[in-house]
């Protein structure tokens, strides 16, 4: 699939309350990720199925998964009503064929990345975008000039901050941005003031 040029889309990812996923979407983030891996955001089935019930309608909702049995992800996606399937692990491109819903798969990125190994990995995958992310939730950067002239579309995720959001925009103009700890009190509590900003600067 290749790029799409549109404004970048804004994903605020660890939600763990109504208070705070409300909050995101009507400051305007476009998706809410919702984290069923191992994390200090992981959230339970019953909490995200309420949550996205109190969503307005038009806001997408990810799921995060890592390395998840396939029948546990669909139980899962069909239970809460997320919308479309992140993959954060090792799993391969059969894997992601499997998968019902439109999947975005998260591509690790190392100091010795280039962008042409970049490419590479990407290409393998039936995807319908890659999160290019260093760290799986560690709040490192990346150096953002790899991603220059990858003609897919990209989420940029890794150490985003509402003072360092908008150079990344004006660098890149991915598809999306994706952000936690960026925006967060403590880990799985959002700021307002924080989200607010992020999402102005990147809009």
């Amino acid at each position: 699939m290749k790029k799409i040029i549109r404004e970048t889309q804004v994903k605020i990812c660890g939600i763990t309350t109504i208070e705070d996923g409300v909050m995101a979407s009507e400051l305007g983030a476009d998706a809410l990720g919702f984290v069923f891996a191992q994390s200090k955001r992981k959230i339970s089935p019953d909490t995200a199925r309420n949550i996205i019930k109190n969503l307005h309608p038009f806001i997408t909702t990810v799921g995060v998964f890592m390395n998840e049995k396939i029948k546990n992800i669909h139980q899962i996606a069909d239970y809460t009503g997320i919308d479309i399937i992140q993959l954060h692990g090792t799993e391969p491109p059969e894997y992601c064929r499997k998968i019902k819903k439109r999947v975005i798969k998260r591509i690790n990125v190392s100091k010795d990345d280039t962008t042409a190994t970049l490419i590479k990995k990407i290409e393998k995958y039936p995807a319908s975008a890659f999160l290019l992310d260093p760290g799986g939730g560690s709040g490192q950067t990346f150096a953002w000039e790899k991603a220059l002239g990858i003609d897919f579309p990209l989420i940029i995720a890794g150490g985003l901050t509402p003072e360092n959001v908008k150079e990344l925009i004006r660098l890149l103009k991915p598809y999306g941005v994706d952000v936690s700890s960026g925006v967060e009190v403590v880990p799985g509590k959002k700021d307002k003031e924080k989200l607010g900003k992020f999402i102005e600067e990147v809009k």
